[in-house]
């Protein structure tokens, strides 16, 4: 499948991730209050690292020392990522710590145009700013720059940073060995950070069942499938098909969760999903300028 034709379907699995990653805001919202941050994610993600390296023990052999090192470095700012964001997490609501993730809409095309020299057509920047608005519009309500949203906004940082590295690095034939070794490298991360005592483990059946989920779902399964993706999207593209991840929080915060659902959080959503018609939907002629630029770095 050429990189044309996979990006539809490319495309509906980066939404599906964004879906389960924004189930799992609630989620940890009601862990956090009962687990250490980096307990709950060396648990998380070292379940999750094991059952990837179970099912994809022959392709991690087949790496090269180059893509080894590809996938330490990728798997190294997702774990510190998660740490800063989920520590955010613990000071502010789930749909406002969803929304302030997603501001790696802002920091991917910029990365991407500092380090890969990518020269972005003007509909994608509208795209950006559109996403911006929509995700200031659904932030701002409530907001104040306090601790957990400063964690948080570096946490989107470091998000940006992995999108442009796997844009860069993934490849169809390689996307779940380095989704492994990923994998791995945020697992050990995450354990590093539990010294010197070591993780403990979850409280009770229900938190089990919640960590479980989001190891195998919103861990092992959304690697694999972001990691494929990405060899077909550009970066820039992927930022933003996944500022879909705090509208699918604050949907999930609300329906689940304790949030109350507010007229900024309807237009600041329409706005997302606008950026998101401009990028995938609009006349192609600027995708296709975008993903020519993409194979030229």
């Amino acid at each position: 499948m050429n990189r044309a034709k996979a990006s539809v379907p490319a495309t509906l699995g980066l939404i599906a991730v964004t879906a389960v990653w924004g189930s799992t805001f609630f989620l940890i919202k009601d862990l956090v209050d009962r687990m250490a941050v980096a307990d709950f994610l060396a648990v998380r993600f070292l379940i999750a690292a094991l059952s990837m390296a179970l099912l994809f023990h022959r392709p991690l052999l087949r790496l090269s020392r180059r893509e080894w090192w590809q996938g330490i470095a990728l798997g190294a700012v997702y774990g510190i990522a998660q740490l800063l964001q989920t520590s955010g997490l613990e000071h502010t609501s789930a749909s406002i710590s969803g929304f302030v993730t997603g501001m790696y809409v802002v920091v991917t095309p910029l990365l991407g145009t500092v380090l890969l020299r990518q020269r972005l057509p003007p509909v994608t920047w509208i795209a950006v700013l559109l996403a911006v608005g929509g995700l200031g519009l659904l932030a701002l309500h409530g907001f104040s720059i306090g601790y957990g949203v400063w964690l948080t906004l570096a946490s989107a940082a470091l998000y940006g940073l992995h999108i442009v590295g796997l844009g860069a690095w993934s490849r169809p034939g390689s996307a779940f060995a380095l989704s492994t070794v990923q994998m791995m490298v945020i697992a050990i991360t995450c354990l590093l950070a539990t010294l010197p005592k070591g993780p403990s483990l979850p409280p009770d059946a229900g938190a089990w069942a919640a960590v479980v989920y989001m190891a195998l779902v919103a861990g092992a399964g959304a690697m694999l499938v972001q990691t494929w993706a990405q060899a077909h999207l550009s970066p820039t593209r992927a930022a933003i098909v996944m500022t879909l991840e705090p509208v699918f929080a604050a949907g999930f915060a609300v329906t689940f969760g304790h949030d109350a659902l507010t007229w900024r959080m309807l237009a600041g959503g329409a706005l997302v999903l606008a950026a998101m018609y401009l990028v995938e939907l609009a006349p192609r002629s600027s995708a296709v300028q975008a993903e020519g630029l993409h194979h030229e770095v």
